[in-house]
């Protein structure tokens, strides 16, 4: 167990650094940079003398080559100094933890309603006598991956708060307020996990083990839910990593529909202003969430499957 997680660290490590290059490449290949968009006012036209502009990029080190900007933000990064946002001045850092709170609230909600939702239509669409109510359970989980986040968004924002008036629509933080937004945001994660789940569970019911347990004696809800679904449960933990990894960017989307403060608007708000430090900061944030997600998950595999070996395994198959 200690060698997988050192070698899924070494693992994450090259992550974290493979999306730190990659979003530098991208934002450095833009046509447009943040000075240009600061002294432009988002206009087309520059409106500052060249000896101004010359001034700025020299004091955010515009001015030197692409390679010697990436090795000084790169080397300053593994010291733990992400820099300052270039239109605020606040350090990188700073605004992120500023902003995370919100959103964590936001993603650890949602999943958990994902889960519970995903896992609930699972489990009710393979136990259920009704072959017409389990048909319907089957066909929900297709049509919640097809909707559109912002238009599920604005759909809730319409009937529940407009037309109900039964909770917040927009900017409110409090516990009423989080309901539409996390609701919004765990629909497509929980239709992917009531896609993965149902199939194992129809698959896993099918098996011979299951007829076993029948024959001697093991009740329905104990052969569905102790054995069943305690197999099939393995890919859905995998997806539920993955959508930990996801949440952050849907957060996106959905802070921006209920104009909610946190990683979403502050995302938007960096890209827009084309802010590299800040940019790289997040992007940095995010691919930390989802390795972090992927390696608990892969250490929570043997605990569910005490068959799921982590350990390196020897050509003869057999665990040294």
């Amino acid at each position: 167990m200690l060698r997988y997680a050192a070698r899924r660290l070494l693992q994450s490590a090259v992550v974290l650094w493979a999306a730190y290059t990659l979003s530098f490449a991208l934002l450095f290949l833009l046509p447009a940079d943040a000075v240009t968009l600061m002294l432009s006012g988002g206009a087309d036209e520059v409106f500052a003398s060249p000896e101004q502009e010359a001034e700025l990029r020299a004091r955010w080190g515009f001015d030197q080559p692409p390679a010697v900007q990436y090795a000084s933000l790169l080397g300053r990064a593994l010291t733990g100094d992400l820099g300052a946002s270039l239109t605020t001045g606040q350090p990188v850092t700073a605004a992120i933890a500023e902003a995370l709170p919100a959103t964590a609230q936001l993603a650890g909600t949602a999943l958990v309603l994902s889960i519970l939702l995903g896992g609930g239509f699972a489990v009710a669409a393979s136990y259920t006598r009704s072959p017409r109510l389990a048909r319907v359970l089957r066909a929900l989980p297709p049509l919640g991956v097809a909707m559109p986040t912002f238009w599920v968004g604005l759909i809730l924002i319409q009937v529940v708060s407009f037309q109900w008036g039964l909770l917040p629509a927009l900017g409110d933080t409090t516990a009423a307020g989080l309901v539409l937004p996390a609701v919004t945001l765990s629909l497509p994660g929980a239709a992917l996990i009531a896609q993965v789940l149902g199939t194992g569970l129809t698959t896993q019911l099918g098996l011979p083990y299951v007829a076993t347990a029948r024959a001697k004696g093991a009740s329905r809800p104990r052969v569905h839910l102790g054995h069943a679904l305690r197999n099939a449960a393995i890919p859905s933990l995998t997806l539920a990593g993955v959508l930990a990894g996801e949440l952050l960017a849907g957060a996106i989307v959905v802070e921006t529909v209920f104009s909610r403060p946190g990683i979403g608007r502050l995302t938007s708000t960096a890209v827009g202003a084309q802010d590299l430090p800040l940019v790289q900061g997040i992007v940095l944030l995010a691919a930390a969430v989802f390795v972090l997600a992927n390696l608990v998950v892969d250490l929570l595999y043997p605990l569910v499957d005490p068959r799921v070996d982590l350990g390196p395994r020897t050509p003869s198959g057999a665990a040294p």
